[in-house]
């Protein structure tokens, strides 16, 4: 049984508290003066056992127990420089390791706090080759990482992360550097160096760290200067893919005891794990770095600071989403009795008519699984509504311009659009290698950050200390890649031959010949190809400042507290574009721009004055009839294009918060715990509407031809109160070292938003206020009001609104934290129950991201142990259950399957200026007449000459034309809802699994071997709300790491290592930006962190490095 003792330490310096302990314990303790210089432990009263009250001094002090046979104590620095001597410490040192974190903002051993939390060194994560955030999933149980499609990425704990897409969203678990919470930040892209440790907090932290911790924190503490001792340590890395990595530490005392500086870095530079064969190059490399500057000062035991300026730069050719996986569609041939491959279809004449009329009822990729053979297909071209819309265009008096000849299958004087018949990825295919796209161009990617922080503790009295913590982070992200990842065949018409007529026999030279000559279309952005080209681009610039301030006490007696206050400031400019030459070859082909007035030029509108029917202009003159084309290249693009898709959202946040929590010991060995935190956000966000093909007349529904005009802000403010309350006992049992049992009620929130606003359609006030401006007369609006022309463009079935709401979640947590066999196992349960109020969620429809609100239900459970059964051999592992479950009654609409299989309904392409597909009943479509009416003006929104003239379609359920209203299972259009109730949350894996173990031979003693695997497995989850199976499952996957490392004399460590063994690529999240596209995200384990959207786990790493101490 373990050794039993009555203590009576009070709170003094760590110099004569540790001396008085052991005295009171009749035990030696072995410290050096340097270790516990400017620490200080809180009191040590009560019975408990000789280990826990040494353990608990140690954690004061932040000190670690090195070694321990019961009469001797060996303590050490807590920081990860202090490892010692790997072939005389090694077991030792993982045996009694005492890992100290601040997850409750005070010093503390992990084993004494009531929360659950996984600390990590900067040892642990060398071993376990834990290199930056991604990576963490593998030690931590429940926890499970993707990149998202933009700027950010997708953190997720218990089930709690970010799956809402806006500027405004906050994340579900927050990023904190030495406590300071960071909204934006470099967690995705930034690797670990000279870290303290890494605390993972599971659960709400809705007192002491506040918003954006619904699912928990990952607290980064980074390593401070020493100001006993000069310290040196570098590390040099080569591995295949030319892999070069390097870090290095200095720690120099400037003035001993009183002032030190410790300057830390890191680089990576490798080539790309894909392969772009469109260019042959490699891509998806790195080009990377990393520099942070601590300077610390103690000039009197009460008083302590440090001031860190931490950089982080990034220039590469990374991609930030995976392969683009497409089950192509081939569109529905059948409609009741009617098959639409016999007949005519004078939109596509002289083409496929089977495919020029399925391609109305396409959506591009159908939600197939995401592992069949069929997923590597293309996008039907059909499917994607702008390119659809010229290839239907040819023959209705929009065309460009006649063959001379025949050509493209086109009989000699056939109108044509620039695009040629056909759909233009018709039998392409892709590589099934994960790893390989084909793209006209490779990828860019820029990301910095510079972080300044300056931490302050001052001492009152030794029971009472001041924190002050003031935080500025300024963090920049630029990545620009293909939308599709795969080209298309020669897609663009030789336009320098066209005539005006075509089949009427005019032989003049067309305006648009040198809108494509040779077949060759020269976009401003793109560049110039005979292919469709789409790309995109994600930007995100911000600045935030936090200053934060607490009181903690530490007195003799039974209440103790923590009281304090945060402030913080955040202001973002989250930029997303989507280029395509087809949108820039739309803007200069008619109707849009009319060159039977003038030859195209580049450079000047023939059409102006809102009916067009002024003298040319500028393309940029404010009274231009025509689609502003911006004229510069990529990298100077002005941003005021209409020739590409723009989502411009700015967004601020102001937000206050007061925060208090009173510790009481009951008795020696129970303490009640109760925290309140109230915070006050306010985000202001401002509503920039999307511009793409929108301009101001009759056909173009905009309400300007450049630019993007800004709407009202839009504020939101919230008050909540967050906090936990609960109870933890250390009871003395006979079977352990050390047991800590806890029970804890907590309550988190975040805050909601605004989502990005939809399309700048023109309403028809301000459609009647341009047209008057340009002289209409009352007369003509008077007809257009009578026959339907205005507004010429809506948005339809927009059930959602402007914003979206906070989210709140009531958390029920148990677990217990042991030590056993003096000190040989540690091991960790925790079960909880979350009950959650308008969990966040997004999807993309509308060409905005729409964020909705669901109920669900969370539980599980998660074991944490490491084990030391010798000496030499080493433990650890970390299991996780999950269950998640929406709650009943719950809807949303599946742009992936509006008609939610039922075939009384089909989707329909929407005219080219709509953002969506939209549904009609299959016996509406039967009735159509294809060659009086285009069924893209079926789908609501689009009103004016287009509906005029076409003919309208009968219903035969009421004989009258066909109105949605009767049709209110539809919304508006927009499909079928989808019954959410009882569907699991997406990315959360029902079991998380990670297992390690090493062994270490010595050789003599300066010279050991230490050799090392760790395995981690993650089981089906799926990727949406939706459940659809199969394509919204993510397939189990698992991952293997070996290493040997070679530890000899004078700090000198020599390792070779392979991440990835068996170079598997899994799945691990997926994001259909579009009904035409599926962005996959393929998460890497190599070297390096790129999840994309589709996660792919990374290719076999192999590599080698060096690593010296000074």
């Amino acid at each position: 049984m373990a050794q039993t003792k009555t203590f009576d330490v009070p709170a003094q310096s760590a110099a004569t508290g540790i001396p008085q302990l052991a005295t009171q314990a009749d035990v030696q303790i072995l410290v050096s003066a340097d270790a516990v210089s400017g620490k200080s432990i809180r009191a040590i009263k009560g019975t408990m056992t000789v280990d826990q009250a040494v353990r608990r001094a140690a954690a004061d002090a932040g000190l670690r127990v090195v070694s321990s046979d019961g009469r001797t104590y060996t303590l050490a620095s807590a920081t990860a420089a202090d490892t010692g001597n790997a072939a005389t410490l090694a077991a030792d040192d993982y045996r009694g390791e005492e890992i100290i974190v601040t997850a409750q903002k005070r010093t503390e051993s992990a084993q004494n706090v009531p929360i659950a939390i996984t600390a990590l060194s900067q040892k642990n994560l060398d071993e376990q080759k834990i290199e930056g955030g991604p990576d963490i999933m593998r030690a931590v149980p429940n926890l499970t990482f993707s990149k998202s499609n933009f700027t950010g990425y997708n953190l997720s704990i218990r089930g709690v992360g970010t799956k809402a897409i806006s500027a405004t969203s906050d994340p579900g678990v927050a990023i904190a550097f030495n406590n300071a919470g960071l909204i934006h930040n470099r967690f995705f892209e930034q690797e670990f160096f000279d870290m303290e440790r890494l605390e993972v907090l599971r659960g709400p932290q809705g007192t002491l760290y506040g918003r954006n911790a619904t699912g928990g924190v990952v607290n980064l503490i980074s390593a401070k200067p020493k100001l006993g001792s000069f310290e040196g340590r570098i590390k040099g890395e080569v591995g295949n893919y030319d892999s070069r990595r390097m870090t290095a530490m200095l720690n120099v005392p400037i003035a001993k005891d009183v002032l030190g500086i410790r300057i830390a870095g890191s680089m990576t530079n490798r080539d790309g794990y894909d392969y772009n064969s469109g260019t042959d190059n490699r891509v998806n490399g790195r080009d990377l770095w990393s520099l942070r500057t601590t300077v610390a000062f103690e000039p009197a035991p009460w008083f302590r600071a440090n001031a860190i300026w931490e950089r982080f730069s990034e220039n590469d050719n990374r991609s930030r989403t995976g392969k683009q996986l497409c089950t192509k569609d081939p569109g529905r041939t059948q409609f009741g009795a009617r098959d639409l491959n016999t007949l005519p279809d004078a939109n596509f004449r002289d083409r496929d008519t089977s495919d020029g009329i399925r391609s109305y009822f396409q959506q591009g990729c159908l939600p197939g699984s995401l592992y069949d053979e069929a997923a590597f297909g293309v996008v039907s071209g059909y499917g994607i509504s702008f390119v659809q819309a010229p290839l239907s265009l040819g023959n209705l008096g929009l065309a460009i311009g006649g063959l001379n000849g025949p050509q493209y299958g086109f009989p000699d004087g056939a109108l044509v659009s620039f695009l040629r018949p056909g759909d233009p990825f018709a039998d392409v295919t892709q590589s099934q290698n994960l790893r390989e796209i084909a793209s006209i161009r490779d990828p860019k990617y820029r990301a910095s950050a510079d972080l300044l922080q300056l931490n302050i503790e001052v001492d009152f009295s030794p029971s009472l200390t001041f924190v002050s913590q003031t935080t500025y982070n300024e963090d920049k992200v630029y990545s620009f890649q293909d939308y599709l990842r795969n080209a298309s065949n020669p897609a663009f018409v030789d336009t320098s031959t066209l005539l005006t007529g075509g089949a009427t026999g005019a032989t003049n030279p067309s305006g648009f010949r040198s809108l494509a000559p040779g077949g060759v279309f020269c976009d401003p952005q793109i560049g110039c190809s005979d292919r469709i080209g789409i790309f995109d681009v994600s930007q995100a610039k911000s600045k935030q400042f936090n200053q934060e301030v607490r009181l903690q006490s530490d007195f003799d007696g039974p209440l103790n507290f923590s009281i304090g206050a945060n402030y913080t400031r955040f202001k973002t400019l989250n930029d997303y574009y989507v280029m395509s030459n087809v949108l820039t070859a739309l803007s200069y082909s008619f109707p849009f721009y009319n060159a039977t007035l003038m030859p195209l030029d580049r450079n000047i509108c023939p059409q102006s004055n809102y009916k067009g029917g002024l003298s040319p202009v500028p393309m940029d003159d404010p009274t231009s009839s025509c689609i502003y084309v911006d004229p510069n290249p990529l990298d100077s693009i002005n941003g005021e294009g209409h020739n590409y898709f723009r989502s411009k959202n700015p967004y601020k946040l102001r937000s206050y918060a007061m925060f208090g929590e009173a510790y009481w010991n009951v008795s020696d060995d129970v303490k009640l715990t109760a925290g309140l935190r109230y915070t006050d956000d306010r985000k202001s966000f401002t509503p920039i509407p999307s511009q793409a093909l929108l301009f101001p007349s009759i056909l173009g529904g905009g309400t300007v031809n450049k630019g993007y005009p800004e709407k009202p802000d839009i504020v939101q403010s919230w008050g909540e109160f967050t906090g936990r309350i609960g109870v933890d006992w250390q009871p003395q049992l006979n079977f352990t070292d050390d047991t800590l049992l806890y029970a804890f009620y907590s309550r988190g929130y975040k805050g909601g938003g605004a989502n990005p606003p939809t399309p700048g359609y023109a309403t028809e006030e301000e459609t009647i206020a341009i047209a008057k401006a340009a002289g209409v007369s009352d007369f003509t609006f008077f007809l257009w009001d009578a026959i339907g022309y205005l507004p010429s463009l809506t948005l339809f079935a927009n059930e959602y609104g402007s914003t979206f709401k906070p989210e709140f979640v009531n958390a029920f947590e148990i677990g217990a934290k042991n030590t056993l066999l003096n000190g040989a196992l540690t091991l960790n349960a925790t079960a909880f129950y979350y009950d959650y109020k308008d969990y966040q969620v997004s999807q993309i429809r509308d060409r905005t991201a729409v964020n909705e609100n669901f109920d669900a239900k969370v539980w599980g459970a998660e074991l944490e142990a490491r084990f030391a059964p010798t000496r030499n051999l080493r433990f650890n592992a970390n299991v996780g259950y999950l269950k998640t479950k929406i709650a009943k009654g719950e809807t949303s609409i599946d742009i992936m399957n509006r008609t939610q299989g039922n075939s009384d309904y089909a989707v329909v392409k929407p005219w080219v200026q709509l953002p969506s597909n939209c549904v009609l009943p299959a016996s509406v479509i039967e009735q159509i007449n294809f060659s009086a009416t285009r069924p893209q003006i079926m789908c609501p929104g689009v009103r004016g000459p287009l509906v005029l003239t076409s003919s309208p379609v009968t219903d035969p359920a009421t004989g009258a034309p066909f109105d949605y209203a009767n049709y209110p299972e539809l919304n508006g259009g927009a499909g079928l809802s989808a019954d959410l109730s009882g569907n699991e949350l997406p990315n959360s894996p029902r079991w998380t699994v990670n297992l390690g173990a090493e062994y270490t031979f010595d050789f003599d003693q300066d010279w050991s071997a230490t050799i090392r695997g760790d395995g981690y497995w993650q089981a089906k989850s799926w990727h949406r709300v939706y459940n659809l199976a199969p394509y919204d499952r993510l397939r189990s996957w698992k991952n293997f790491n070996i290493s040997l490392r070679v530890d000899g004399p004078d700090d000198l460590s020599i390792e070779a290592y392979v991440k990835n063994v068996f170079n598997k690529s899994p799945i691990t999240d997926d994001l259909p930006p579009s009904e035409w596209s599926k962005i996959d995200d393929i998460l890497d384990y190599e070297g390096d962190y790129e999840c994309r959207a589709r996660s792919i786990a990374r290719k076999r790493l192999l590599a080698s490095c060096v690593k010296r101490r000074l």
